[in-house]
């Protein structure tokens, strides 16, 4: 289980989160909502070490992981796919995937793992081909394949239907619950697209000018009126 309390992030002098407290457990699929800059990458960043928290307390399975560096977090058994797709533009998309295994000993890291290819069976049909050479949806699913690859036990995802067509939104959607139903691994999902949340959220929650101002069950999202917190 991910456990934040109390975190607090500044920049420029503005005071960009403010005192997050949340839980995202094994085996559901919990979503993040809310309307652009309420700082919903900024605590992913955070989550991931890629911005060091000011205040407050992240642990990880038990352990304390506030003070962590991104590649001790990735060790750990958590995977981060960021906006716009990070792939490696000029590798094809085995060598991509092949760069997930990094945290292996090298014995384990020659070979894509087959899980891989099952989810995402366009990925093995164009294995040899070069990243930047594939759709904006087939490279999302290469950014989501990357990180599966490492076998993570928490999977990070901001806005992974951005830009993407609606055939390869449903895909995507259905790995993602597909994941979260094997009850191995945690998955924190940042959205704008409320349908799509909706249709995955075991939990979720709405930020707000840094905070977390509403929060439940994902089967109650409706009756609850989150749709006109997060709607633009």
């Amino acid at each position: 289980m991910l456990q934040v309390q109390r975190l607090h992030q500044y920049y420029g002098g503005s005071h960009i989160l403010r005192g997050l407290s949340f839980d995202v457990k094994i085996g559901e699929v919990t979503c993040l909502l809310g309307r652009n800059g309420v700082g919903k990458t900024t605590l992913l960043k955070c989550l991931m070490g890629l911005v060091p928290a000011k205040d407050g307390k992240v642990e990880w399975e038990g352990r304390a992981i506030t003070n962590h560096k991104p590649h001790q977090r990735v060790h750990a058994g958590i995977a981060y796919v960021p906006q716009g797709r990070e792939i490696f533009p000029r590798l094809t998309v085995e060598e991509n995937l092949l760069m997930g295994l990094s945290r292996f000993p090298g014995g384990q890291a020659k070979t894509v793992p087959a899980f891989i290819y099952e989810l995402f069976p366009v990925l093995e049909q164009m294995k040899a081909r070069r990243g930047g050479d594939l759709s904006g949806g087939q490279q999302q699913q290469l950014a989501i394949g990357r990180a599966l690859a490492s076998q993570p036990r928490l999977l990070i995802l901001d806005e992974p239907t951005e830009g993407i067509q609606p055939s390869v939104i449903k895909e995507i959607g259905a790995v993602i619950r597909k994941l979260a139903e094997r009850g191995d691994m945690a998955i924190l999902l940042v959205e704008q697209f409320y349908d799509f949340a909706a249709e995955l959220a075991d939990q979720y929650l709405v930020m707000a000018r840094g905070e977390i101002i509403q929060q439940g069950r994902g089967e109650n999202m409706e009756a609850e009126g989150v749709r006109g917190l997060v709607a633009i």
